[in-house]
C-alpha cells in the first residue's frame, strides 16, 4: 500500500508595493514653492533677527553694525530680566490673563448656547451685534472708556486706587469685552452643527436647559474651547495697548508693558529689548506647543464629514 503524497502550494512570495509615482516637476509648481518659501522666510525673519540681536553686545553691533556676525554673549537676557524686572511682571500677566480668558470662554459659551439651541426673532440680530463688536477699532474707545474708568469706584479690597482705573479688574473687564464677539461666533457655528437628538432625549430623561448646556453642550465643545483658549491666552497675553492707557502704577503692569522699562530717555539698547522681546515670547510658544494637537483639532472641526 503506498502512501499518497500531497503536496503543497508554494507560499505565495508578497508582492512589493510599487513605488509611488513622483509628480513632474512643472513650473507652476517650483513658482509655487519659491513663492511659499519667500513667505515662510519673510516670516520668520523678525523673530529670527531679534534673537540673532539679542546674543550680541551692543558695544559689537555699535562698532561693527547690526549685519554682522560676532560678539556673541548672553548678557542682555540677565540684564533685561533684572532691569524690566520680568519675574515681578509675569504674574501680572498671569493674573489678568487667567481669569479674562476663562471669563470669556464662560460668557461666551452661554451666548453661543443661546443662538445655537432656541430659535427666537432676535437669533441673528444677537450674533450680528457680537460679531460686529469685533469690527469697531478698539483705539476709537480710548476716552470714553478711560473717563468711564476713573469714575466707576471699587472696594479698596478689589483696587488700591478704588476705582476702576489702575486696577486688574479694569484690564480683565476690556479684554472680555473686545474677546467676546470672536468666541461666539466661533462656539455659535460649532454648536449648531451638534446634533439636536441630544437635547431632545436629555429633555426627555428631565435634563434642565443649564443641564444640557453644562453636561451635554460644554463636553462636546471641548476641542473648540481648547482651540479658542489657545487664542485666547496670546492673544490677551500679548496685549499692549489697554494696560498702558488704563494703568499708572508701574508694579502692576503686566509684562509687555514692562517693556517699557528697558528704553532709556535719551539711548535705547536695541540688543537689550530684543532680548526682553524673546523672554516675553516665551511663555505664549510654550502654550502653543502643548496645545498644538488641540489646537489643530479644534480648528480642524467640520472640515470632512462622514
Amino acid at each position: 500500500m503506498s502512501a499518497s503524497t500531497v503536496t503543497r502550494p508554494p507560499a505565495s512570495t508578497p508582492t512589493a508595493k510599487p513605488a509611488p509615482r513622483r509628480r513632474p516637476l512643472r513650473p507652476a509648481r517650483v513658482v509655487l514653492h519659491l513663492f511659499l518659501g519667500a513667505v515662510a522666510v519673510g516670516w520668520l525673519f523678525p523673530i529670527l533677527w531679534a534673537v540673532l540681536t539679542s546674543l550680541r553686545s551692543y558695544a559689537y553691533t555699535a562698532a561693527n553694525g547690526y549685519v554682522s556676525f560676532g560678539g556673541w554673549t548672553f548678557d542682555n537676557y540677565v540684564t533685561a530680566w533684572q532691569t524690566a524686572e520680568f519675574g515681578k511682571h509675569f504674574l501680572n500677566s498671569v493674573y489678568i490673563t487667567v481669569p479674562a480668558v476663562l471669563l470669556t470662554l464662560f460668557l461666551a459659551s452661554c451666548v453661543a448656547f443661546v443662538i445655537a439651541r432656541f430659535s427666537w426673532k432676535l437669533n441673528i440680530v444677537l450674533l450680528g451685534l457680537f460679531t460686529a463688536a469685533n469690527l469697531l477699532p478698539q483705539q476709537s474707545l480710548l476716552i470714553p472708556l478711560f473717563r468711564i474708568f476713573t469714575e466707576v469706584p471699587l472696594p479698596e479690597f478689589m483696587s488700591d486706587s478704588e476705582l476702576l482705573y489702575d486696577s486688574y479688574w479694569g484690564l480683565i473687564l476690556v479684554n472680555v469685552a473686545f474677546q467676546c464677539g470672536f468666541c461666539v461666533f466661533v462656539l455659535s457655528n460649532y454648536m449648531k452643527a451638534l446634533p439636536r437628538d441630544l437635547y431632545e432625549a436629555a429633555m426627555v430623561d428631565g435634563a434642565s436647559i443649564w443641564r444640557q448646556y453644562w453636561q451635554v453642550t460644554m463636553p462636546l465643545c471641548r476641542p473648540a474651547l481648547a482651540a479658542l483658549a489657545t487664542l485666547e491666552v496670546t492673544w490677551i497675553y500679548n496685549e499692549f495697548f489697554w494696560a498702558t492707557v488704563l494703568m499708572r502704577t508701574g508694579d502692576k503692569f503686566p509684562v509687555t508693558s514692562s517693556l517699557n522699562n528697558l528704553r532709556g530717555e535719551f539711548f535705547t539698547d536695541n540688543n537689550l529689548v530684543s532680548a526682553g522681546s524673546v523672554l516675553v515670547a516665551i511663555p505664549t510658544l510654550v502654550i502653543f506647543f502643548l496645545l498644538q494637537k488641540q489646537f489643530v483639532k479644534g480648528l480642524t472641526l467640520g472640515a470632512s464629514k462622514g
